[in-house]
């Protein structure tokens, strides 16, 4: 750990130094793509597109997670590889039974503006997201909290959230079942702290550039909508020293071929998504951008899945029909080609807590020609055929490369008779209209919020709420589900974790696709990035070596 520190202490100092170099030789320019003497050491991120939100209560996109882990940190928080480590807490205590949790916060946590961050900060927040009247879109992430959703719910008041301040560094949370995975779970914006001090007063005016008061390594400073969001150093973080980058720039390019030519031009140093470059470009990055292609193996899935209110939706035969149609071999191998995984499965291969694989669709063994034949058999079933042919709106995110998908897409569902019409929109708007169920077909994707199945299966569990899109209902799907996370033992819990598993599969309300890799282009003068299955790389743990910087 010292080695460590020393280290990444010594990186700092060649950095800025570096960094002081460049300015005084008139490097710097004003569109911020290199250090200069205001901003210090800077680093710019592509981040895909322009946040709803920098509240944690009311964000739910990755563009969104990326801002709010520089800004916010929880009991917990991601290393620089991304495993849980003590963020606010300095010790975690486990009853033997594993329904209650006892927290220390750091002494020297504190706020931006020096108030000292509480454990009745903790219950506050966590009070706040799931009162019914905030509306949060991920509240049912932390469900596992005793009694959190009867709260969000309405059915009981606020105060009964089996969370309490022992006093004002140590925090005392109760769960409704054993929950192997709170570590990860803790790292997660939902459960992260919000300023008491500043939103009673405020409301939600606190997210503002100049009331934003945070506790993790860096502090709003300005935000131009759809231009760039400016985060500065918080030298009130209790890890400010060892923090390398003085400023970091966010910048909201949702077209793929746009950040790429920004990326070539130097504009910016990093970009981080599942498509950041078009996938025609694989031949020309590695013929004159060696080593800034960082295709990183996730735990993420794409997905289709139908509102089930709506028919045929709400009819399994033709849910899986259209699920059966999709060759996943040639859309992983054939159109996206960067190393993207067919998926039979809701949960990804080599995710924690799941004992040998992930059960998958009783169809994965056959050959396509084999589901073709079964799909259109299903739609018979249900009423359609070449007399009867069914048409279908599917909308999707208008994103990389996802339009060559859908029409990849389109076409393979022709092949059953099917004719799909496809309406692409912005990801954050997309996702808005799958929340209120203002669709009938639709695209999506879910990236792990902890290394846990449970964070991919209970997007069929009934009582998740506005990200269940299907509205999916089947009582011994959720019965498992129940009985899995009573288990403390991992093998017992997660052999029902597999039978629910097979159920949502066989009703299909959610079609896997694939499994994701992310296609992140990263400068070879950013320092210390690692790949890691869940995607994320905090700005506190980077560094710049402006000797290696290029444009492309």
């Amino acid at each position: 750990m010292i080695a460590q520190k020393v280290t990444r202490r010594v990186g700092q100092m060649i950095t800025l130094a570096a960094a002081l170099f460049l300015t005084a030789c008139g490097d710097g320019d004003s569109n911020n793509t290199y250090s200069n003497s205001e901003d210090g050491v800077v680093l710019n991120r592509g981040n895909g597109y322009e946040p709803n939100t920098l509240d944690p209560h009311q964000a739910n996109g990755t563009w969104e997670n990326n801002i709010l882990g520089d800004l916010l940190i929880g009991l917990y928080t991601e290393d620089a590889d991304a495993k849980p480590v003590f963020g606010a807490a300095v010790s975690h205590d486990i009853s033997d039974d594993g329904l209650t949790h006892t927290f220390k916060i750091r002494e020297d946590m504190v706020w931006s503006d020096g108030a000292s961050v509480t454990a009745h900060d903790f219950v506050y927040a966590w009070r706040r997201i799931l009162d019914p009247a905030t509306a949060a879109p991920y509240a049912s992430l932390i469900y596992p909290f005793k009694n959190a959703r009867a709260i969000n719910e309405g059915e009981i008041p606020s105060a009964e959230l089996g969370a309490r301040a022992l006093d004002d560094k140590t925090l005392e949370l109760q769960v409704e079942q054993p929950t192997p995975f709170i570590r990860t779970l803790l790292t997660h914006y939902t459960s992260f702290p919000v300023p008491k001090h500043k939103v009673e007063v405020l409301g939600d005016a606190w997210v503002k550039p100049g009331t934003y008061v945070s506790n993790g390594a860096y502090v709003l400073d300005e935000w131009r909508p759809n231009s760039q969001i400016k985060l500065v150093k918080n030298e009130n973080f209790y890890d400010a020293a060892n923090v390398a980058i003085d400023t970091v720039y966010y910048k909201p390019i949702g077209d793929v071929s746009a950040a790429f030519r920004a990326f070539r031009a130097g504009e910016i140093d990093t970009n981080s998504c599942s498509q950041c470059y078009p996938i025609q470009q694989v031949n020309l990055i590695d013929e004159i951008m060696p080593g800034v292609k960082r295709n990183e193996v996730v735990l993420s899935t794409t997905y289709l899945t139908f509102n089930t209110n709506k028919e045929p939706y709400n009819d399994a035969r033709v849910r899986k029909a259209l699920g059966l149609a999709i060759d996943r071999e040639i859309l992983t191998k054939q159109v996206l080609r960067a190393g993207e995984i067919p998926a039979y499965a809701l949960s990804p291969p080599g995710i924690d807590n799941y004992t040998g694989s992930p059960p998958e669709m009783s169809e994965a063994d056959l050959t396509q020609e084999e589901r073709i034949v079964k799909a259109k058999k299903l739609l018979a079933e249900a009423g359609f055929d070449d007399s009867n042919p069914l048409t279908i709106n599917v909308k999707y995110r208008l994103a990389g490369d996802r339009k060559q998908i859908m029409v990849a897409m389109q076409d393979m569902w022709k092949r059953i008779g099917v004719t799909a019409k496809l309406e692409g929109k912005e990801p954050k708007v997309a996702y808005a209209d799958y929340r209120a169920r203002n669709f009938d077909v639709a695209d999506a994707g879910w990236v792990a919020d902890y290394n846990d199945p449970d964070n991919f299966l209970f997007l069929g569990k009934s009582d998740t709420g506005p990200i269940n899109y299907a509205d999916y209902s089947n009582p011994e799907f959720d019965r498992l589900m129940t009985a899995a996370n009573d288990k403390q033992d991992l093998k017992e819990r997660a052999a029902l974790m597999a039978e629910a598993e097979a159920i949502m599969l066989e009703d299909m309300p959610l079609v896997p696709i694939y499994f994701s890799v992310n296609r992140n282009l990263v400068g070879v003068h950013v320092q210390n990035w690692k790949d890691n299955v869940i995607g994320i790389q905090r700005t506190r743990w980077l560094a710049i070596d402006e000797s290696k910087r290029k444009k492309y």
